[in-house]
């Protein structure tokens, strides 16, 4: 029998979890920020993707890996199409005016609608765009890659040249004012998905969901019948978009299509109710 008499046992303390970072709260945008942000960001863009090292040697060896991994796996029928399309006039002309100018015009016009129509999802969607091209450039200055039009040995046909179209930067004259061998990944790709799935994901109309998701696949037959990409640029494209998506799903706490419509019924910032259970149980 113990001599001592028996101490209390000492409940261990409670480790309370700390609280997860609140995520940020969707905000009204401001028109001028805005239009600033996209003129700002784009031609910081451009200027760092143009100022990648054009590594011609490197550019036109990786051309020629892709071009072989693609003949392993039975998929390097870039240069069938590329003739095909090419023989009829009108569709080729039409794709190398598609190539040169719907890359902006509905990129800018999905954005301008988010904002119109959907301002408490417009931030989240557009953090996805921004960290989608930002990644983007991290690819260009690791992989220079050379399109299918400037390989060395092979037949692929340059189509704004042969039809001399206008718009494009990656041919003719214009071709000296931007990298011609940043080509991976793709952002034609990167930024038609990004519209689509924008578009499929918050529109109500039935065939505005699918125009979103034919606009990505027509862009796929374009940069392949131009000879501007290989489809395993598409790939390197859709990699970055889920980047996006995920540093905006990250930041947010949601996927943007799933915050509310208007930043009003966002409800209170989640900071502020860490704050008031606080006050409460001081």
């Amino acid at each position: 029998m113990s001599r001592h008499p028996p101490w209390p046992r000492r409940r261990p303390a409670r480790v309370r979890p700390r609280p997860a970072l609140p995520a940020a709260r969707p905000r009204r945008p401001r028109i001028w920020f805005e239009v600033l942000l996209i003129a700002v960001s784009y031609w910081t863009y451009s200027l760092i993707r143009n100022a990648v090292p054009e590594q011609k040697a490197d550019a036109l060896a990786n051309a020629d890996w892709i071009w072989g991994f693609e003949r392993t796996l039975g998929i390097a029928v870039e240069e069938s199409v590329n003739h095909a399309v090419n023989s009829v006039t009108w569709l080729i002309v039409g794709m190398n005016y598609y190539y040169a100018t719907l890359h902006f015009v509905v990129t800018i016009g999905v954005l301008v609608w988010i904002y119109r129509f959907h301002p408490g999802r417009y931030a989240a969607t557009r953090l996805v765009l921004f960290a989608t091209t930002g990644v983007a450039l991290v690819g260009y200055y690791l992989y220079p890659l050379a399109p299918p039009r400037l390989m060395n040995g092979q037949n692929f046909i340059d189509t704004v040249l042969v039809h001399h179209t206008w718009g494009s930067m990656a041919s003719g004259n214009l071709k000296q004012m931007s990298n011609q061998y940043a080509a991976m990944p793709s952002m034609h790709i990167g930024w038609s998905l990004w519209c689509g799935l924008t578009i499929f994901a918050v529109a109500s109309a039935p065939w505005a969901r699918i125009l979103g998701l034919l606009y990505p696949t027509v862009t796929l037959v374009v940069i392949v019948a131009t000879a501007n990409h290989f489809w395993l640029d598409a790939v390197g494209g859709l990699l970055c978009l889920a980047f996006g998506y995920t540093v905006s799903r990250s930041w947010y706490g949601s996927m943007p299509h799933r915050l509310p419509r208007h930043p009003e019924h966002a409800g209170p910032h989640p900071a502020s109710e860490l704050l008031n259970r606080i006050r409460t149980r001081v």
